[in-house]
């Protein structure tokens, strides 16, 4: 049975699992997403953790970030790597451009909504090559515009991506799914957190609430309040954890 991670080395490993199995089963547009705040600010040190999953295709590696200053910094942090790097292009610079015939899997580093298009057009090229969203920031992107062209990209390109891991701690609650388990809810009780729900798609918003609410609501006793999920250490752990990722 999936267990809630306690420190962050425990969620990557969970997510390194994830993204294998999906890879093996023949996912080819996978996100691993960890909804944690500055979360992006460690996008470096998480990509380097997670380019050691797909040391099996050698040279074929492309990490790819989101701005051209992100891949200078990496570069420079990283010295010689095995694998190449590069970034998402700009408006001089297509994407077109920064993909090769020797390119066998992408990573794509913490890419955000404004560069959504240009991760679906890599998604286009790269064809039947895997490509992996590492701690995307596209949410708003399912939110943000009421307009046609805004509900074609959803239909279009983001529906057509796996969440092979996501990981959000909230208030007394976690949203977890790791491929090919379901989504599952956790519920805080008493300092130990607790699945009150599995569901086949990703619960949130009303729905998220109208799960924890009558999870709560179960557990009321008529003669005694019941009392309110505590705010969760584990966010605050992992926080830390992530900061000594650069020490």
């Amino acid at each position: 049975m999936l267990q809630i991670p306690n420190t962050l080395e425990e969620t990557v490993n969970q997510a390194k699992e994830a993204t294998k199995i999906a890879l093996e089963e023949g996912l080819r547009r996978i996100q691993i997403e960890f909804v944690i705040p500055e979360i992006a600010l460690e996008a470096q040190a998480l990509a380097l953790e997670f380019a050691s999953l797909f040391e099996s295709y050698q040279s074929g590696l492309k990490v790819i970030f989101a701005d051209t200053g992100a891949a200078a910094l990496a570069r420079r942090d990283w010295g010689e790597t095995w694998f190449k790097v590069t970034d998402l292009g700009s408006r001089f610079t297509g994407i077109e451009t920064k993909v090769s015939p020797d390119d066998q899997i992408f990573l794509v580093v913490c890419p955000s909504s404004t560069e959504v298009q240009a991760v679906e057009k890599l998604c286009n090229i790269a064809d039947d090559r895997p490509v992996i969203l590492l701690i995307p920031q596209l949410e708003d992107v399912s939110i943000v515009g009421i307009g046609f062209a805004a509900r074609q990209l959803r239909e279009r390109f983001l529906s057509s991506l796996t969440s092979a891991y996501y990981f959000r701690p909230l208030e007394g609650v976690i949203v977890l799914r790791s491929y090919p388990s379901l989504w599952q809810v956790w519920l805080e009780k008493d300092g130990e957190y607790e699945l009150i729900a599995e569901e086949s798609q990703k619960p949130a918003g009303d729905t998220l609430e109208i799960i924890v609410n009558r999870a709560i609501q179960k557990d009321e006793n008529p003669s005694t309040e019941t009392p309110k999920p505590r705010k969760t250490g584990l966010l605050g752990n992992m926080q830390r954890i992530l900061k000594a990722l650069n020490q």
